[in-house]
């Protein structure tokens, strides 16, 4: 399911009971394909030898096309230890009905540009359609060219270098205050690999507010959805920003824009307390000032999320792999396991609370049994903090089955022969980082940090994303 909802491309081969046994309620028979027909972009149960290569193809393809997404093929026992001495693989895979568009429609885009030539305050709006089409150059270029400010999703962070002058950070619930006061001010919305969910536009009816959008995605089903759109473009993202940076000139800047722009950013910067308490917005600024731009980065779900999402300076795409559209706790762990296998080159860290880390935990076992060297940083203030965070703001402190009992997790790295380490105070913050770069294996950080800390600024539910809290008074 988080696969589906962050259009991840997966194959899961999953094991059923012999061919002659479905349908009697066998031991461990489960229909798997009818239950994870919603969740899925295919499944298959496969009930011939023969056919096994070609499903497997097949899956490989329908996951890595159109819009990604997982695809599961359900093996009973005996096909998987039939012989079929005819199986071969397709030169090609064709699949009636399966189509996808790479190419914009060209009147399209070139209605897009015609719109943007009319524009005084365009904004782009870059979700992770962006990372999964490979399209960062192409955005870069084009914002560049068009000097058009870039707001980011949660899912694409990493398609604009943090520290490029066009980029607002993140929008939405717990964005960045420019980002938000762009939307709500901009006159051209230009939305590339996004999807308008609830969590970016806050109430949808006050979203962009004053401006025309187009709206370019690979998957149709996207477009309107959420959003009335005026210039509909579905094609791969990549495809379509070749071909508008193909047709446009360099335009001039819009000089005002930008420079109210800049005053936002000078006026309402994220915060950072410094008031010699640990603070999780400390640690994640002294990582990524210590791994700058060589290290990947995976997050938990929870404040250790929009924590890592706001502070930590992301360079390039595909260095940051947390959980969207469904915010699996859990999620962190495992994920950092398979980015370590992908990207052995560099150091993988999980940023972790000590309510998620708690959901996989028994995983310290695997990493530990084959060395798997991922960094495992959490931010422990024994809560589960968002919930916390809600039921302070919105229910007057009556927390109820938030707080989570004082857990030693150094005291369980060690019983798995895992190195570890507590951190209380932020002079130890840098030397325990250091520390878990210079470990050659596994190592596990307990930071214990300000327990009623804060994910600010936040957006109540029902808000309009420019009204936000915890923020700067707007100047």
């Amino acid at each position: 399911a988080t696969a589906y909802m962050d259009s991840v491309p997966i194959v899961a081969l999953t094991g059923q009971v012999p061919t002659n046994l479905l349908g009697n309620d066998a031991f461990q028979e489960s229909d798997i394909t009818g239950i994870t027909m919603p969740i899925t972009k295919h499944n298959y149960l496969v009930k011939n030898a023969g056919d096994l290569s070609r499903v497997i193809q097949e899956a490989f393809y329908i996951a890595g096309t159109g819009r990604q997404g997982p695809v599961l093929v359900d093996i009973p026992k005996d096909v998987s230890t039939g012989l079929s001495e005819d199986a071969k693989l397709p030169e090609k895979v064709t699949l009636r009905g399966y189509n996808p568009t790479y190419k914009g429609h060209k009147r399209q885009t070139e209605k897009a540009l015609e719109l943007l030539s009319h524009a005084e305050r365009p904004l782009i709006y870059a979700g992770g359609g962006i990372i999964s089409s490979n399209a960062s150059p192409e955005l870069v270029e084009f914002a560049t060219l068009a000097s058009i400010p870039v707001t980011t999703t949660l899912m694409g962070i990493g398609c604009i270098p943090c520290h490029h002058p066009l980029n607002l950070g993140m929008l939405g619930m717990h964005g960045t205050e420019y980002a938000n006061f762009a939307v709500t001010e901009c006159d051209l919305m230009i939305a590339i690999g996004a999807r308008f969910d609830d969590r970016v536009t806050g109430k949808i009816e006050t979203f962009a507010p004053h401006a025309r959008i187009i709206h370019i995605d690979i998957d149709p089903a996207e477009i309107g959805k959420n959003k009335r759109v005026d210039v509909p473009i579905v094609g791969d993202v990549r495809a379509v920003l070749q071909d508008l940076l193909a047709l446009m000139k360099k335009r001039d800047a819009h000089e005002v824009w930008l420079k109210k722009i800049k005053h936002w950013k000078q006026n309402h910067p994220l915060k950072c307390p410094k008031n010699g308490s640990l603070h999780p917005q400390y640690i994640i600024r002294t990582l990524s000032d210590l791994v700058k731009d060589k290290a990947v980065i995976v997050s938990e779900v929870g404040q250790n999320q929009m924590w890592t999402a706001q502070h930590f300076c992301f360079h390039n795409p595909r260095t940051w792999i947390t959980s969207g559209g469904l915010g699996t706790m859990g999620y962190g762990l495992p994920a950092a396991m398979g980015a370590h296998f992908a990207r052995p080159d560099v150091p993988v860290f999980d940023i972790a609370g000590d309510g998620s880390i708690q959901m996989n935990i028994q995983e310290f076992g695997t990493i530990a049994s084959n060395r798997i060297p991922v960094k495992v940083a959490i931010l422990n203030n024994m809560y589960l903090g968002m919930v916390r965070q809600w039921q302070e703001l919105f229910y007057d402190h009556r927390y109820s089955f938030t707080e989570l009992p004082p857990v030693d997790f150094v005291k369980i790295a060690n019983a798995y022969g895992i190195e570890g380490i507590r951190v209380e105070s932020p002079d130890e913050v840098l030397p325990a980082l250091q520390a878990s770069l210079d470990c050659d294996g596994p190592f596990v950080m307990d930071f214990r940090i300000e327990r009623e800390e804060n994910v600010f600024p936040m957006v109540p539910a029902g808000a309009a994303i420019n009204e936000m809290i915890g923020g700067h008074p707007r100047i």
